[in-house]
This record gives C-alpha cells, structure tokens and sequence, in this order.
C-alpha cells in the first residue's frame, strides 16, 4: 500500500481534448522538489502520432498511458487528469495500477456521457481547423486573463489536433459510461473545477462526478476560472497534488 503522506516520486498529467502536455508546464516550479513531472501529448493531439489502429475509445487511451507508465519505470505517482485527461484518469485508476497514489481531477470529462447538447456537438464537429472557431474557442474555454504567449499556444494546440481523435471524442469518447468501474477506485482523488467553468459546469461535476469517488472526497471550486486551470490556476493545481 502507498504512503499517502510523504512525496511522490513522480506526477503523470493528462491533457484536455484538443490541447497538449505543456500545458501543465506552470507546475513544473511549483512541485515539491525532487518531483518528476511526465505530461505527454495523448495520441491524436500535440505531436503526438497515433499508433498504428489506435481507436481513440478511452479504454485505448488507459491502456496507451499504462504503456507510458510501463516505459517510464513509473513505480510511486500522482495522476492528473483535466478534461479528457480526466475521464481517461478515472479509467485507468479504476485498473488499480501499481504504483498509483493519488488521483487528482481538473474539471474531468464525467465518468458518466458527458452534458453537451447535440446542437453543441454538430457545432464543435463543423468548427474543426478553423481559426476564427478555436479563437471563440479559448474565449468560451478561459476565464482567468492569460498571457498573449499562452492564449496563441491554446488556439494552435486546438488547430493542430488531428481530425480522427477530434471527431472520436466527439462523437463517442465523451459518451462512453463508465460508471460500472468507478467503484473499483480506491486511492484518495481530489476534484476542482473552475468556478465559472462553461464547457463542464460544476453542478455537472457534483451530479455526475463527484458521487461516484471515493467518501470524502473533495470538490474545490477555483474562483476567477474556467475549464483551462493548469493555465488559469496552476498554484491550486499544484497545492492539490501536493495533498
């Protein structure tokens, strides 16, 4: 059984849909000293080439982060998960990986489909590589103000996501249902969500979330944000990681 009071070794964070590894890259000062933090581009996103029959389902994306932990000797972490990262977290910490200590979800992806409308998706499907789509895009996505620097990394990220795991998400990722495995989980988990997140509001996320963690598990609302907080909150972030 992990030790939940000392430092881990190491944090493994997962990225939203249409967005990249670095984006967690404001942590990497904040950490405990001696942490490592791992954030990949997922397959499909960043730079990030999908293997060869990769499906974009989330059970493919578990087992694709299982193979990283596996090739990165990952043996003592805390798994970050925002967004899509989120939902694909939940799903590998319901394998009850070794080595897992803490699980730690940013405005997740439910486990349960996610609440988007089918007017919304149809939208989202027709706004793929369009730049005026992924600039209204950061708007919708982002609260807290954010350098110029970082509001361009955002809308190139959205840009230079492959179409088949855009779609993939859209169209079947997102409305998987894992609420059959939650409770196979049974590391401490720790849920915040950005107080004025408009893609996953926090009511979504304390009806369809947070009743199927761990008891005690809590929930904090970040003021001054939105759906993007390793960018608009990366202090709270990282005190969440920290426990």
């Amino acid at each position: 059984m992990p030790d939940f009071t000392t430092t881990p070794a190491a944090v493994l964070a997962l990225h939203y849909w249409a967005g990249a590894g670095h984006e967690f890259d404001a942590l990497r000062p904040l950490l405990p000293l001696g942490t490592a933090l791992f954030a990949p581009d997922l397959p499909g996103f960043g730079a990030q080439a999908p293997p060869a029959g990769f499906d974009y389902s989330v059970g493919a994306y578990a087992d694709w982060v299982a193979e990283f932990i596996r090739e990165n000797k990952l043996t003592d972490y805390v798994l970050v998960g925002h967004s899509l990262g989120g939902k694909v977290a939940l799903a590998l910490a319901a394998t009850r990986p070794a080595g897992l200590r803490r699980l730690v979800l940013l405005s997740p992806s439910p486990p349960s489909p996610e609440p988007i409308s089918d007017d919304d998706r149809a939208a989202s499907l027709a706004a793929y590589g369009k730049p005026a789509e992924a600039e209204k895009t950061f708007h919708n996505i982002t609260e807290a103000a954010l350098p110029t620097a970082v509001h361009q990394q955002i809308v190139a990220d959205n840009l230079r996501s492959r179409q088949a795991a855009w779609d993939a998400w859209l169209l079947a990722g997102s409305l998987e249902d894992l609420t059959a495995l939650m409770g196979e989980i049974t590391v401490p988990c720790h849920l915040l969500v950005g107080a004025a997140d408009r893609a996953i509001p926090a009511a979504a996320q304390r009806q369809q979330t947070l009743p199927l963690l761990p008891a005690g598990t809590p929930l904090t609302e970040v003021p001054g944000t939105g759906h993007l907080l390793p960018y608009e909150a990366p202090a709270a972030v990282a005190a969440a990681i920290a426990g």
